[in-house]
């Protein structure tokens, strides 16, 4: 299984981006998905996740209302839509995923069974 984040990049205060994640081994369909990130010299976040079955999403406060997951099981792809990027939004953002519909209630997504490649995203002016 593999995973690997795209999308990232250098924008401004207020901008947006989306990032993708795609995965070659492993069909989305049946699994959670989740997004963490890892800024310098801080822990790992987990900042959104959706789930299989139903869909549902989760947030942390710190991106609620300005990320939103999705997921195109055609193509198979997650995606992280980020609005109104926060110069605290820097880090490098991976998808994850594992052998579990739901999303881990712990918002632990960097312990699902499989991590991607990440990708940076930095917001600065």
């Amino acid at each position: 299984v593999q995973l690997q984040a795209s999308g990232g990049g250098l924008v401004q205060p207020g901008e947006s981006l989306r990032l993708s994640c795609a995965a070659s081994g492993i069909t989305f369909d049946y699994y959670a998905v989740g997004w963490f990130r890892q800024a310098p010299g801080k822990e790992r976040e987990g900042v959104s996740c959706i789930n299989a079955i139903d869909g549902r999403t989760f947030y942390p406060d710190s991106v609620k209302g300005r990320f939103t997951i999705s997921r195109d099981n055609a193509k198979n792809l997650v995606y992280l839509q980020m609005n109104s990027l926060k110069p605290e939004d820097t880090a490098v953002y991976y998808c994850a995923t594992g052998h579990s519909s739901w999303c881990p209630s712990t918002r632990r997504y960097y312990d699902m069974d499989y991590l991607g490649k990440g990708t940076q995203v930095t917001v600065s002016s």
